[in-house]
Protein backbone atom coordinates (compact mmCIF):
# COMPACT_ATOMS: atom_id res chain seq x y z
CA UNK A 1 0.00 0.00 0.00
CA UNK A 2 1.31 3.25 -1.10
CA UNK A 3 1.45 6.09 1.66
CA UNK A 4 1.97 9.85 0.89
CA UNK A 5 2.45 12.88 3.09
CA UNK A 6 2.66 17.11 1.84
CA UNK A 7 5.45 19.17 3.32
CA UNK A 8 4.11 22.82 2.96
CA UNK A 9 6.34 25.56 3.78
CA UNK A 10 4.61 28.81 6.50
CA UNK A 11 6.23 30.85 4.00
CA UNK A 12 8.34 30.88 1.03
CA UNK A 13 11.72 29.25 0.84
CA UNK A 14 11.50 27.74 3.91
CA UNK A 15 14.02 24.97 3.06
CA UNK A 16 10.88 22.41 1.73
CA UNK A 17 12.97 21.36 -1.18
CA UNK A 18 16.21 20.59 0.71
CA UNK A 19 14.14 18.79 3.23
CA UNK A 20 12.13 16.26 0.98
CA UNK A 21 15.65 15.64 -0.81
CA UNK A 22 16.30 14.87 2.87
CA UNK A 23 13.68 12.80 4.14
CA UNK A 24 14.18 11.25 0.46
CA UNK A 25 17.77 10.25 1.22
CA UNK A 26 16.37 8.98 4.46
CA UNK A 27 13.48 6.47 3.72
CA UNK A 28 15.35 5.18 0.55
CA UNK A 29 18.14 4.17 2.97
CA UNK A 30 15.26 2.32 5.37
CA UNK A 31 14.52 -0.01 2.13
CA UNK A 32 11.57 1.90 0.99
CA UNK A 33 10.21 2.72 -2.71
CA UNK A 34 10.35 6.43 -2.68
CA UNK A 35 9.29 8.94 -5.26
CA UNK A 36 9.78 12.34 -4.83
CA UNK A 37 6.35 14.63 -6.05
CA UNK A 38 5.62 18.56 -6.53
CA UNK A 39 2.39 19.42 -8.34
CA UNK A 40 3.47 22.76 -9.33
CA UNK A 41 6.87 24.22 -9.40
CA UNK A 42 8.02 27.74 -10.68
CA UNK A 43 11.57 27.92 -11.92
CA UNK A 44 13.78 28.54 -15.14
CA UNK A 45 16.26 25.86 -13.90
CA UNK A 46 14.89 23.06 -15.67
CA UNK A 47 16.00 19.03 -16.11
CA UNK A 48 15.53 16.83 -18.69
CA UNK A 49 14.10 13.56 -18.22
CA UNK A 50 14.10 9.78 -19.29
CA UNK A 51 11.08 10.01 -20.71
CA UNK A 52 11.76 13.10 -22.70
CA UNK A 53 10.33 16.19 -20.96
CA UNK A 54 11.51 18.79 -18.63
CA UNK A 55 10.77 18.72 -14.75
CA UNK A 56 12.02 21.40 -11.95
CA UNK A 57 15.70 20.96 -11.19
CA UNK A 58 14.59 20.56 -7.48
CA UNK A 59 12.95 17.56 -8.09
CA UNK A 60 15.32 16.03 -10.04
CA UNK A 61 17.80 15.66 -6.74
CA UNK A 62 15.12 14.70 -4.70
CA UNK A 63 14.89 11.48 -7.45
CA UNK A 64 18.60 11.48 -7.41
CA UNK A 65 18.05 11.09 -3.66
CA UNK A 66 15.46 8.74 -3.51
CA UNK A 67 17.53 6.14 -5.99
CA UNK A 68 15.47 7.19 -8.84
CA UNK A 69 15.56 8.64 -12.72
CA UNK A 70 14.16 11.65 -12.79
CA UNK A 71 10.35 11.63 -14.28
CA UNK A 72 8.01 14.00 -15.87
CA UNK A 73 5.31 12.38 -13.20
CA UNK A 74 7.30 13.92 -10.80
CA UNK A 75 6.56 17.71 -11.35
CA UNK A 76 3.25 17.75 -14.02
CA UNK A 77 3.20 21.30 -13.88
CA UNK A 78 6.32 23.36 -14.14
CA UNK A 79 6.11 27.22 -14.96
CA UNK A 80 9.21 28.78 -15.98
CA UNK A 81 8.99 32.82 -16.30
CA UNK A 82 9.26 34.77 -19.41
CA UNK A 83 8.19 38.44 -17.87
CA UNK A 84 7.47 39.69 -15.10
CA UNK A 85 3.61 38.87 -15.71
CA UNK A 86 4.04 35.81 -17.67
CA UNK A 87 5.40 32.05 -18.38
CA UNK A 88 5.76 29.49 -20.59
CA UNK A 89 3.67 26.78 -18.74
CA UNK A 90 4.69 23.05 -19.04
CA UNK A 91 2.53 20.31 -18.21
CA UNK A 92 4.01 16.83 -18.23
CA UNK A 93 7.25 17.65 -19.70
CA UNK A 94 6.07 19.53 -22.65
CA UNK A 95 5.12 22.95 -23.43
CA UNK A 96 1.38 23.79 -23.26
CA UNK A 97 1.26 27.46 -23.57
CA UNK A 98 2.57 30.47 -22.85
CA UNK A 99 -0.14 32.36 -20.48
CA UNK A 100 0.17 36.07 -18.13
CA UNK A 101 -0.49 35.20 -14.61
CA UNK A 102 -4.10 36.42 -14.96
CA UNK A 103 -4.58 33.73 -17.78
CA UNK A 104 -2.91 31.14 -15.94
CA UNK A 105 -5.47 31.56 -13.07
CA UNK A 106 -8.13 30.70 -14.76
CA UNK A 107 -6.14 27.73 -16.29
CA UNK A 108 -5.36 26.09 -13.25
CA UNK A 109 -8.28 24.33 -12.71
CA UNK A 110 -7.72 22.35 -15.96
CA UNK A 111 -4.19 21.68 -14.68
CA UNK A 112 -5.50 20.12 -11.65
CA UNK A 113 -6.44 16.82 -13.65
CA UNK A 114 -2.96 16.17 -15.31
CA UNK A 115 -1.42 16.39 -12.02
CA UNK A 116 -3.42 13.93 -10.25
CA UNK A 117 -2.94 11.77 -13.30
CA UNK A 118 0.79 11.86 -12.66
CA UNK A 119 0.13 12.16 -8.71
CA UNK A 120 -1.73 8.63 -9.04
CA UNK A 121 0.53 6.84 -11.39
CA UNK A 122 3.98 7.67 -9.56
CA UNK A 123 2.02 6.04 -6.58
CA UNK A 124 1.84 3.23 -8.32
CA UNK A 125 5.66 2.77 -8.29
CA UNK A 126 6.60 3.70 -4.34
CA UNK A 127 5.88 2.57 -1.42
CA UNK A 128 6.17 6.51 -0.32
CA UNK A 129 5.33 10.00 -2.04
CA UNK A 130 6.97 12.91 -0.48
CA UNK A 131 4.89 15.49 -2.07
CA UNK A 132 6.01 19.38 -1.49
CA UNK A 133 4.15 22.13 -1.61
CA UNK A 134 4.65 25.39 -3.74
CA UNK A 135 5.25 28.63 -1.43
CA UNK A 136 2.75 28.86 1.31
CA UNK A 137 -1.11 27.88 2.32
CA UNK A 138 -1.06 30.59 3.98
CA UNK A 139 -1.93 33.07 0.84
CA UNK A 140 -5.62 32.34 0.98
CA UNK A 141 -6.25 34.68 -1.55
CA UNK A 142 -5.07 31.85 -3.77
CA UNK A 143 -7.07 29.21 -2.63
CA UNK A 144 -9.32 28.92 -4.95
CA UNK A 145 -8.56 26.67 -7.70
CA UNK A 146 -5.51 25.83 -6.12
CA UNK A 147 -2.93 23.19 -7.49
CA UNK A 148 0.09 23.65 -5.24
CA UNK A 149 -0.80 23.84 -1.83
CA UNK A 150 -4.25 22.56 -0.22
CA UNK A 151 -6.14 22.56 -2.71
CA UNK A 152 -4.05 19.58 -4.63
CA UNK A 153 -3.77 17.99 -0.95
CA UNK A 154 -7.77 18.23 -0.36
CA UNK A 155 -8.04 17.03 -4.09
CA UNK A 156 -5.63 13.30 -3.79
CA UNK A 157 -6.61 13.34 0.21
CA UNK A 158 -2.93 14.10 1.40
CA UNK A 159 -1.97 14.95 5.60
CA UNK A 160 0.25 17.78 5.73
CA UNK A 161 2.99 18.46 7.27
CA UNK A 162 3.65 22.33 8.19
CA UNK A 163 7.65 23.80 8.25
CA UNK A 164 8.96 27.38 9.43
CA UNK A 165 12.29 28.94 8.40
CA UNK A 166 13.73 30.34 12.04
CA UNK A 167 16.25 31.85 10.62
CA UNK A 168 14.61 34.61 9.43
CA UNK A 169 12.74 35.50 12.94
CA UNK A 170 9.09 35.04 13.46
CA UNK A 171 8.51 31.47 13.19
CA UNK A 172 6.23 31.53 15.84
CA UNK A 173 3.93 33.84 14.03
CA UNK A 174 4.78 32.12 10.82
CA UNK A 175 3.03 28.54 11.91
CA UNK A 176 0.09 29.72 14.29
CA UNK A 177 -0.66 32.64 12.20
CA UNK A 178 -0.76 30.36 9.56
CA UNK A 179 -3.23 27.79 11.41
CA UNK A 180 -5.25 31.07 12.19
CA UNK A 181 -5.72 32.01 8.37
CA UNK A 182 -6.63 28.72 7.17
CA UNK A 183 -9.87 27.64 6.93
CA UNK A 184 -10.88 24.56 8.90
CA UNK A 185 -10.98 22.11 6.64
CA UNK A 186 -7.33 22.72 5.40
CA UNK A 187 -6.25 23.35 8.91
CA UNK A 188 -7.35 19.84 9.89
CA UNK A 189 -4.95 18.41 7.06
CA UNK A 190 -2.14 19.44 9.26
CA UNK A 191 -0.59 16.74 11.31
CA UNK A 192 2.19 18.16 12.94
CA UNK A 193 4.60 21.06 12.24
CA UNK A 194 8.62 21.73 12.17
CA UNK A 195 11.26 24.19 12.30
CA UNK A 196 13.99 24.69 9.67
CA UNK A 197 17.47 26.48 10.02
CA UNK A 198 17.79 27.01 13.34
CA UNK A 199 21.07 28.51 14.28
CA UNK A 200 22.79 27.62 17.63
CA UNK A 201 21.81 25.21 20.46
CA UNK A 202 18.37 24.15 19.46
CA UNK A 203 17.25 23.77 23.28
CA UNK A 204 17.25 27.43 23.33
CA UNK A 205 13.71 27.27 21.33
CA UNK A 206 12.03 24.30 23.28
CA UNK A 207 10.01 27.28 25.15
CA UNK A 208 9.27 28.07 21.85
CA UNK A 209 7.81 24.74 20.62
CA UNK A 210 5.88 24.48 23.53
CA UNK A 211 4.15 27.56 22.37
CA UNK A 212 3.40 26.61 19.27
CA UNK A 213 2.05 23.48 20.31
CA UNK A 214 0.25 24.86 22.81
CA UNK A 215 -1.70 27.60 20.39
CA UNK A 216 -2.32 24.65 17.48
CA UNK A 217 -2.61 21.38 19.30
CA UNK A 218 0.13 20.61 16.54
CA UNK A 219 2.65 18.17 17.97
CA UNK A 220 6.48 18.89 16.63
CA UNK A 221 8.48 16.93 14.59
CA UNK A 222 11.81 18.70 15.27
CA UNK A 223 13.79 21.72 15.21
CA UNK A 224 16.52 21.45 12.21
CA UNK A 225 19.65 23.26 12.96
CA UNK A 226 21.31 24.99 9.53
CA UNK A 227 22.67 22.41 7.41
CA UNK A 228 26.19 23.32 6.95
CA UNK A 229 26.84 21.58 3.77
CA UNK A 230 23.77 22.84 1.73
CA UNK A 231 26.28 24.28 -0.47
CA UNK A 232 27.70 21.58 -2.24
CA UNK A 233 24.00 20.21 -3.35
CA UNK A 234 22.69 21.67 -6.48
CA UNK A 235 21.28 25.27 -6.14
CA UNK A 236 17.44 25.45 -6.24
CA UNK A 237 16.97 28.47 -8.33
CA UNK A 238 18.14 31.70 -9.29
CA UNK A 239 17.77 33.25 -5.70
CA UNK A 240 20.03 30.23 -4.90
CA UNK A 241 23.06 31.20 -6.74
CA UNK A 242 26.11 32.96 -4.76
CA UNK A 243 29.34 33.60 -5.62
CA UNK A 244 31.90 31.05 -4.15
CA UNK A 245 35.43 32.04 -2.49
CA UNK A 246 37.48 29.69 -3.27
CA UNK A 247 41.25 29.47 -5.49
CA UNK A 248 43.20 31.87 -7.55
CA UNK A 249 41.49 30.79 -10.30
CA UNK A 250 38.26 33.17 -10.54
CA UNK A 251 35.30 32.81 -13.00
CA UNK A 252 32.75 35.45 -13.59
CA UNK A 253 28.97 34.77 -14.29
CA UNK A 254 26.98 37.81 -15.24
CA UNK A 255 23.58 37.34 -13.48
CA UNK A 256 21.04 37.56 -16.49
CA UNK A 257 17.24 38.92 -16.00
CA UNK A 258 16.25 35.47 -17.02
CA UNK A 259 18.72 33.52 -16.41
CA UNK A 260 17.67 29.68 -17.14
CA UNK A 261 19.74 26.06 -16.61
CA UNK A 262 22.21 27.11 -14.26
CA UNK A 263 23.30 24.05 -12.98
CA UNK A 264 26.58 24.11 -14.96
CA UNK A 265 27.66 26.42 -11.95
CA UNK A 266 27.85 23.39 -9.40
CA UNK A 267 30.66 21.57 -9.95
CA UNK A 268 32.60 24.54 -10.61
CA UNK A 269 31.51 26.09 -7.30
CA UNK A 270 32.10 22.92 -5.60
CA UNK A 271 35.86 23.44 -6.67
CA UNK A 272 38.27 24.36 -3.77
CA UNK A 273 40.90 25.77 -6.27
CA UNK A 274 37.78 27.77 -8.02
CA UNK A 275 36.35 31.16 -7.36
CA UNK A 276 33.01 32.20 -8.69
CA UNK A 277 32.15 35.53 -9.06
CA UNK A 278 28.48 36.03 -9.50
CA UNK A 279 27.95 39.53 -10.83
CA UNK A 280 24.77 41.44 -10.11
CA UNK A 281 23.39 44.62 -12.50
CA UNK A 282 25.07 47.45 -12.20
CA UNK A 283 28.86 45.93 -11.42
CA UNK A 284 31.07 45.49 -13.62
CA UNK A 285 32.80 42.56 -15.22
CA UNK A 286 35.59 41.68 -13.10
CA UNK A 287 38.91 42.97 -14.74
CA UNK A 288 41.12 40.04 -13.30
CA UNK A 289 38.93 37.18 -14.33
CA UNK A 290 40.41 34.48 -16.04
CA UNK A 291 37.14 32.71 -17.59
CA UNK A 292 33.54 34.64 -18.07
CA UNK A 293 31.01 32.40 -18.70
CA UNK A 294 27.50 33.53 -19.91
CA UNK A 295 24.91 31.39 -18.69
CA UNK A 296 21.59 30.14 -20.53
CA UNK A 297 18.51 32.43 -20.44
CA UNK A 298 15.00 31.68 -21.13
CA UNK A 299 14.85 34.83 -22.57
CA UNK A 300 17.76 35.20 -25.05
CA UNK A 301 17.04 38.35 -26.96
CA UNK A 302 16.07 40.40 -23.87
CA UNK A 303 19.15 39.21 -21.42
CA UNK A 304 21.46 40.45 -24.80
CA UNK A 305 19.76 43.51 -24.12
CA UNK A 306 19.99 43.44 -20.37
CA UNK A 307 23.88 42.83 -20.67
CA UNK A 308 24.19 45.24 -22.74
CA UNK A 309 22.24 48.13 -20.69
CA UNK A 310 25.23 46.93 -17.99
CA UNK A 311 27.76 47.88 -19.77
CA UNK A 312 29.10 44.19 -19.85
CA UNK A 313 29.56 43.89 -23.95
CA UNK A 314 32.11 46.88 -23.10
CA UNK A 315 33.86 44.86 -19.96
CA UNK A 316 33.81 41.55 -21.89
CA UNK A 317 35.37 43.12 -25.34
CA UNK A 318 38.09 43.94 -23.21
CA UNK A 319 38.58 41.16 -21.36
CA UNK A 320 38.76 39.23 -24.46
CA UNK A 321 41.18 41.72 -25.27
CA UNK A 322 43.43 40.91 -22.38
CA UNK A 323 43.73 37.40 -23.66
CA UNK A 324 40.68 36.02 -20.91
CA UNK A 325 38.74 33.24 -21.79
CA UNK A 326 34.89 33.21 -22.51
CA UNK A 327 32.45 30.03 -22.82
CA UNK A 328 28.65 30.84 -23.52
CA UNK A 329 26.55 27.70 -22.29
CA UNK A 330 23.16 27.72 -24.52
CA UNK A 331 21.44 31.58 -24.21
CA UNK A 332 24.90 32.63 -23.64
CA UNK A 333 26.38 31.03 -26.62
CA UNK A 334 23.75 32.45 -29.02
CA UNK A 335 24.55 35.98 -27.63
CA UNK A 336 28.17 35.48 -28.09
CA UNK A 337 27.38 35.21 -31.97
CA UNK A 338 27.16 37.63 -34.91
CA UNK A 339 23.65 38.18 -34.63
CA UNK A 340 20.15 36.31 -33.42
CA UNK A 341 16.99 36.36 -35.72
CA UNK A 342 13.84 35.65 -34.18
CA UNK A 343 11.26 35.54 -37.71
CA UNK A 344 8.21 34.08 -35.85
CA UNK A 345 8.34 36.11 -32.94
CA UNK A 346 8.83 33.33 -30.31
CA UNK A 347 10.40 35.45 -27.93
CA UNK A 348 8.71 39.10 -29.22
CA UNK A 349 8.34 40.63 -31.89
CA UNK A 350 9.53 39.38 -35.15
CA UNK A 351 12.96 40.66 -35.97
CA UNK A 352 17.03 40.40 -35.63
CA UNK A 353 19.60 42.00 -32.86
CA UNK A 354 22.65 42.56 -33.20
CA UNK A 355 24.89 39.88 -30.85
CA UNK A 356 28.38 40.35 -28.92
CA UNK A 357 30.46 39.01 -32.18
CA UNK A 358 33.04 37.31 -30.24
CA UNK A 359 31.79 34.08 -32.44
CA UNK A 360 31.93 33.78 -36.22
CA UNK A 361 27.76 32.71 -36.00
CA UNK A 362 24.44 33.16 -36.29
CA UNK A 363 21.20 32.03 -34.63
CA UNK A 364 17.98 31.76 -35.89
CA UNK A 365 15.21 30.79 -33.39
CA UNK A 366 12.95 28.02 -34.24
CA UNK A 367 9.05 26.85 -31.98
CA UNK A 368 10.73 23.78 -31.80
CA UNK A 369 12.02 23.02 -28.60
CA UNK A 370 15.23 20.48 -28.08
CA UNK A 371 15.25 18.09 -25.53
CA UNK A 372 17.39 15.56 -24.88
CA UNK A 373 19.54 14.33 -22.25
CA UNK A 374 23.19 13.93 -24.67
CA UNK A 375 26.14 11.46 -24.26
CA UNK A 376 29.21 13.90 -26.12
CA UNK A 377 32.92 13.53 -26.50
CA UNK A 378 35.00 16.63 -25.74
CA UNK A 379 37.36 16.64 -29.24
CA UNK A 380 40.28 17.61 -27.56
CA UNK A 381 40.73 14.89 -25.38
CA UNK A 382 38.37 12.76 -25.71
CA UNK A 383 36.80 12.43 -22.44
CA UNK A 384 33.27 11.48 -22.06
CA UNK A 385 30.87 14.43 -21.42
CA UNK A 386 27.12 13.44 -20.05
CA UNK A 387 24.70 16.43 -20.13
CA UNK A 388 21.42 17.59 -21.75
CA UNK A 389 19.84 19.83 -24.22
CA UNK A 390 16.76 22.38 -23.42
CA UNK A 391 16.61 24.81 -26.24
CA UNK A 392 14.88 27.05 -29.15
CA UNK A 393 17.09 27.88 -31.99
CA UNK A 394 19.74 26.63 -34.35
CA UNK A 395 23.35 28.48 -34.82
CA UNK A 396 25.56 28.01 -37.74
CA UNK A 397 28.80 29.66 -38.84
CA UNK A 398 32.23 29.28 -39.70
CA UNK A 399 33.81 28.91 -36.18
CA UNK A 400 31.29 26.06 -36.00
CA UNK A 401 33.66 24.40 -38.12
CA UNK A 402 36.15 24.08 -34.47
CA UNK A 403 33.27 22.44 -32.92
CA UNK A 404 35.12 21.04 -29.39
CA UNK A 405 32.27 18.11 -28.92
CA UNK A 406 31.05 15.79 -30.93
CA UNK A 407 27.39 13.78 -30.02
CA UNK A 408 26.96 10.68 -32.06
CA UNK A 409 29.21 12.38 -34.45
CA UNK A 410 27.79 15.27 -35.00
CA UNK A 411 29.65 18.25 -34.31
CA UNK A 412 29.08 20.60 -31.40
CA UNK A 413 29.34 23.98 -30.44
CA UNK A 414 32.16 26.77 -31.57
CA UNK A 415 34.99 28.27 -30.80
CA UNK A 416 37.13 31.52 -32.34
CA UNK A 417 40.45 30.94 -34.18
CA UNK A 418 42.11 31.70 -30.71
CA UNK A 419 40.03 28.80 -29.12
CA UNK A 420 39.62 31.49 -26.47
CA UNK A 421 36.26 32.11 -27.05
CA UNK A 422 33.41 28.64 -27.11
CA UNK A 423 30.02 28.38 -27.14
CA UNK A 424 27.83 25.02 -27.12
CA UNK A 425 24.09 23.92 -26.30
CA UNK A 426 25.14 21.03 -23.51
CA UNK A 427 24.03 21.70 -20.29
CA UNK A 428 25.54 19.94 -17.17
CA UNK A 429 29.03 19.95 -19.21
CA UNK A 430 31.03 20.75 -15.49
CA UNK A 431 29.68 17.53 -14.01
CA UNK A 432 31.85 15.57 -15.81
CA UNK A 433 35.28 15.92 -13.67
CA UNK A 434 37.73 14.69 -16.58
CA UNK A 435 36.19 16.98 -19.15
CA UNK A 436 35.91 19.95 -16.21
CA UNK A 437 39.63 19.09 -15.11
CA UNK A 438 41.20 19.28 -18.96
CA UNK A 439 39.32 22.79 -19.89
CA UNK A 440 40.12 24.10 -16.42
CA UNK A 441 44.00 22.74 -17.15
CA UNK A 442 43.70 24.72 -20.62
CA UNK A 443 42.96 27.98 -18.92
CA UNK A 444 45.75 27.38 -16.42
CA UNK A 445 43.20 26.29 -13.50
CA UNK A 446 43.01 22.98 -11.80
CA UNK A 447 40.82 20.21 -10.48
CA UNK A 448 40.73 17.18 -8.80
CA UNK A 449 37.12 17.01 -7.28
CA UNK A 450 34.87 13.82 -7.38
CA UNK A 451 31.87 16.16 -7.86
CA UNK A 452 29.18 13.12 -8.15
CA UNK A 453 30.66 11.84 -4.61
CA UNK A 454 30.62 14.82 -3.77
CA UNK A 455 26.56 15.29 -3.98
CA UNK A 456 26.60 12.00 -2.88
CA UNK A 457 27.93 12.69 0.40
CA UNK A 458 25.85 15.99 1.04
CA UNK A 459 22.73 13.94 0.52
CA UNK A 460 23.92 11.22 2.90
CA UNK A 461 25.34 13.70 5.32
CA UNK A 462 21.56 15.82 5.29
CA UNK A 463 20.09 12.38 5.80
CA UNK A 464 21.86 11.55 8.91
CA UNK A 465 21.13 15.39 9.79
CA UNK A 466 17.14 15.25 9.75
CA UNK A 467 17.39 11.70 11.49
CA UNK A 468 19.60 13.11 14.54
CA UNK A 469 16.62 16.28 14.75
CA UNK A 470 13.55 14.96 13.55
CA UNK A 471 11.27 12.46 14.21
CA UNK A 472 11.31 10.41 11.26
CA UNK A 473 9.38 7.68 12.32
CA UNK A 474 6.44 9.63 13.48
CA UNK A 475 6.48 11.47 10.25
CA UNK A 476 6.28 7.96 8.06
CA UNK A 477 3.08 7.09 10.64
CA UNK A 478 1.77 10.38 9.81
CA UNK A 479 1.44 9.45 6.34
CA UNK A 480 -1.63 8.35 4.58
CA UNK A 481 -2.86 6.31 1.61
CA UNK A 482 -3.87 9.22 -0.77
CA UNK A 483 -7.47 9.16 -1.72
CA UNK A 484 -8.76 11.23 -4.99
CA UNK A 485 -11.66 13.15 -4.42
CA UNK A 486 -14.48 12.05 -5.60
Amino acid sequence: MTRAIMIQGAGSNVGKSMLVAGLARAFHRRGLSVAPFKPQNMSNNAAVTCDGGEIGRAQALQARAAGREPHTDMNPILLKPETDTGAQVIVQGQRYATLRARDYAQAKPQLLAPALESFFRLCATADLVLIEGAGSPAEINLRTGDIANMGFAAAAGLPVILVGDIDRGGVIAQIVGTQAVLPPCDAGRIRGFAVNKFRGDVRLFDEGVNEIEKRTGWPSLGVVPWFDQAWRLPAEDVIDIRSSAGGRFKIAVPRLSRIANFDDLDPLSAEPGISVEIVDPGHPLPGDADLVLIPGSKSTMGDLMHFRAQGWDIDLTAHVRRGGHVMGICGGYQMLGREISDPGGIEGPPGTVQGLGHLDVTTVMRPEKRLALTQATYVPTGDAVSGYEIHLGDTTGQDCARAWLSVDGRPEGAASPSGRVRGCYLHGLFGADAFRAAVLSEMGGHSDLDYAGSVETALDALADHLGEHMALTTLLEMSEQPKART
